[in-house]
This record gives C-alpha cells, structure tokens and sequence, in this order.
C-alpha cells in the first residue's frame, strides 16, 4: 500500500473541504471547538467532514487544561444516547424479537460519543492525536473520575483501531532510524537507557534481540518493545545481564535461553489495551524458529509492589507471619545501605525470600487475583513463576520497590495455553516446587492484600 499517497489524498479532500466551508457557511477555524463537534456529527459530505474533524484536532490542541476539560465535559454532557429511541426500539424488539428490530435497538443504544470519535478519525494523522488526547482525559480522571463514560468510549474504538491484526511486529537494531532509537531511549520504563553507548550494548551485540509492535497510523512511534539477552542460563541478577562482556558470549557458544528482561509501553493514551501478551508470544515463536537451539524462554522480572506491601504488612504487626524478632530484623531494611553489608543480608535473606513467595502466592488484590501487577500480567498469559531471586537489582529503584528482589517466569510453549486456563477459569498460579517451598505456613490470617482503590485501575494488569 503506497502510505503517502493516501495520505496526500485525504489532504487535499481536507483541504477542498475547508474552503468549501469558507465559502458556504462561513464557518472558520475561529469557530467554537463545540461548534465545530456539532457540526462534525451533522456533516454528510466526505470533504466537509475531513475538513471539520481536522479543525477540531488543531482547535483543541490549543487549549489549555481548563479548556480540555470543557471540551471532554461537553463530550460527556452532550452526546449521549436518547433515552425515548432507545426505549422506544426496546419495546419494538420485546413484542417481536427478530434481527430486524434488533438493527434499531443497536443503533439507538449506540453512544454519540463513539460516532463522534470515528468522525474525527477522518483527518489525516488523527490517530495519533486521538491518542495522545486520550492522555489528556486520562491525567483528567484522577480529579474527575466522572469523565469516565467518556474513556469508555474512546477505550472501546482505540481496542479496536489497535486490535492485533493491524499491528506489525519489528525487529530494533543498530540499523534503525535514529528517530526510533531516540523513542526507544525515551521509552524505557523497567532499566534505564543510559545514552547511545548502552543502548548500542542492548541492541548490537549477536546475544542481544529487541522486537516492537508498531501500527500503520503510528508509523515511527513504537507501542510496546521487549528487550531479549541469549544465554545458556536462567540470569538472577539485571545488573550482571547488562554488564556482561559481548565479547564473551560468542566464547561461550550457542545460547539455549532467551531472556525477556524489559517490557515497555510507550503509548500512555493506549492504557488498558494488552499488547504484550501477543509481543512476548509472537517473540517466543519467531525466535524458535530462527533459532532451535532456544530451548527456555524466561523473563527476568521486577517486583514493583512488593516493598509497599511489605510496608502494611509490617504496620499491621505481621500477625500470622512475623514473629517479633523477625519484624525488628526488618528495620534494617529502612538503611538505605544495607543491601552493600554481607552481615545484613545473611540475615535478611531467607526471610525475605519466604515473604516474597508468599506475597506472589497468597496476597490477592480485591479482585482475588495476585497483587504484583507484572504477576498477574505473566500468569494470566501462560507463565510459570519460576524462581525468585535474591538481590536481583541492585540499583535504587530495584532497591526502593522490592528491596532487590526479581523473579523470573517462564514460558513453556507447550504448557502457556493450559497455564492460562487454569488461571483465568479457577486461579490456579503456576509455579514451581522451589518458590511453593518457600511460602510460609499461614491461615492467611496475617496476609495483608490490597486495599481498595478510590479509582478504577485502567493499567494493563
């Protein structure tokens, strides 16, 4: 498909639109964003509503916060179904169900909303800027969580712009455009990028593989990238992964293990749709088939919650888990430099182990699915909590969230879908005998779970 030149089509259709406007109604880009939303939904003319809907991008990326928020109270207040068609087509369907008296309850039930959006859709790079609006309404809904019919609207049809079949799988090398790269750098959200060097050490080597999804309107903005180490082994530790010697695996022959050890979501306005569990899935085959001698294929993975839930656990006075002395042991946690004193840890380390376990397997969000969201995010795609591993990230961040612990899960591709099964129909995690052992004995009396949010999560879990 010749991309630019439906692109230079859809310009000039918007741009014969915009004069056409001009000329029979007077209305200029000067109008009203409201207006120009009413006018988007009443226009029937292809040219016309190009025109109108690129008015509306351009008018609205001009606003500032509080003229934001009019534009998505407006898009709440207004347009919504009519409540008389929509009862007046229930009734028709009631005294005779049939698919043709379904067809107008369809429509009728049908929010404006979403009309609206797929309108707007029309000018030319919309997509990308009904994304990052959907940002905008996102920082919103903290401080106004009855915008919230809006995100839903605007979620279901970016589902579905964003399904799995538009998206094209990419390999990330040294040989990308730099413009990409640049995002790549800017995007990591798990181990920072530390400059062009580091990147070049997680992209050139022959161990190092870097996939993305990326979409046909988001050309050169990656959606979600994985970053994967060849070894011949399971890694404990993120910091070793990322200073080992390239020079050294070539000595060490042919890599039976690929590591997933960065997954990051670049779209912040595509919040609540799952890109990742086809990106690892995707990467998994592809990379077997390139390449037989992978046999394991594993993440390394943080812990993000594990030291707050710690916190409320220790708060409540660890009944059911902790003896006193075991909880007076844990205020060594609170210097900073503890993790740098062998005494510490050797004190420290069975402890914590057993607490992680049982935070993986036992602590329930008020769902009653785990609380660790990067746990819930692998189990739910076919994964196996494989291990947990001791001082696994050193750095402050790793330090701050899970006091150095990482885990890794592993994908068996002959057991995910069974893994997944079993997970989503009953809550059955998988995992091994090793981290089952480690799970302290409890009437789950003591364990400490997730309090209730005042907002709904819209984080992909």
């Amino acid at each position: 498909m010749n991309v630019s030149f439906f692109q230079e089509l859809l310009n000039t259709i918007g741009e014969r639109g915009r004069l056409l406007l001009e000329r029979t109604s007077g209305h200029t880009a000067e109008g009203s964003i409201v207006s120009l939303c009413s006018a988007l939904l009443s226009s029937r003319g292809e040219a016309s509503g190009v025109a109108i809907a690129s008015q509306i991008l351009d008018a609205y990326e001009m606003l500032d916060a509080e003229g934001r928020e009019v534009y998505f109270r407006f898009l709440l207040d207004e347009l919504n179904p009519d409540e008389e068609m929509i009862a007046a087509a229930a009734r028709g369907y009631l005294d005779e169900p049939s698919p043709e008296k379904l067809v107008p309850l369809a429509r009728a039930v049908e929010s404006p909303r979403q009309i609206f959006f797929r309108r707007l859709n029309l000018a030319p790079g919309a997509t990308a800027r009904i994304v990052a609006m959907r940002k905008d309404l996102i920082d919103l809904l903290a401080e106004a969580p009855e915008l919230e019919p809006v995100d839903n609207d605007l979620l279901h049809l970016l589902a579905s712009w964003f399904n799995r079949g538009f998206l094209v799988l990419r390999s990330i090398d040294w040989s990308t455009p730099a413009s990409i790269l640049e995002k790549i750098i800017a995007y990591e959200a798990v181990h920072q990028i530390h400059g062009w060097d580091d990147l070049r050490r997680r992209l050139d080597p022959r161990d190092r593989r870097c996939f993305g999804f990326f979409h046909p309107s988001l050309v050169d903005e990656p959606l979600i990238f994985v970053e994967v180490a060849l070894t011949q082994d399971i890694p404990g530790s993120i910091q070793e992964l990322l200073a080992a010697d390239p020079e050294k695996a070539s000595e060490k022959g042919e890599a039976t293990t690929a590591v997933f050890y960065s997954i990051s979501n670049c779209q912040r306005g595509l919040r609540g749709i799952s890109f990742g569990n086809f990106l690892i899935k995707q990467v998994a085959e592809d990379l077997a088939k390139a390449m037989p001698g992978l046999k394991t294929f594993v993440t390394l993975s943080p812990a993000p919650r594990f030291a707050a839930w710690l916190v409320r656990l220790l708060a409540e006075g660890g009944e059911g888990l902790l003896s006193e002395s075991e909880q007076e042991a844990l205020k060594m946690l609170d210097d900073p430099s503890w993790a740098a004193h062998g005494e510490t840890q050797d004190q420290l380390k069975s402890l914590l182990l057993a607490l992680a376990a049982t935070y993986y397997l036992e602590a329930r969000n008020r769902r009653g699915m785990p609380v660790d969201p990067v746990a819930r995010f692998h189990l739910r795609n076919g994964a196996r909590l494989e291990k947990i591993n001791w001082l696994g990230d050193k750095s402050a961040k790793g330090l701050r969230q899970a006091h150095g612990i990482m885990v890794n899960y592993l994908y068996d591709l002959k057991d995910i879908e069974k893994n997944h099964e079993a997970y989503v129909n009953d809550g059955v995690l998988a995992a091994s005998k090793n981290v089952k052992g480690l799970v302290r004995a409890t009437d789950r009396s003591g364990i400490i779970n997730e309090p209730e949010r005042q907002q709904p999560a819209h984080a992909e879990e």
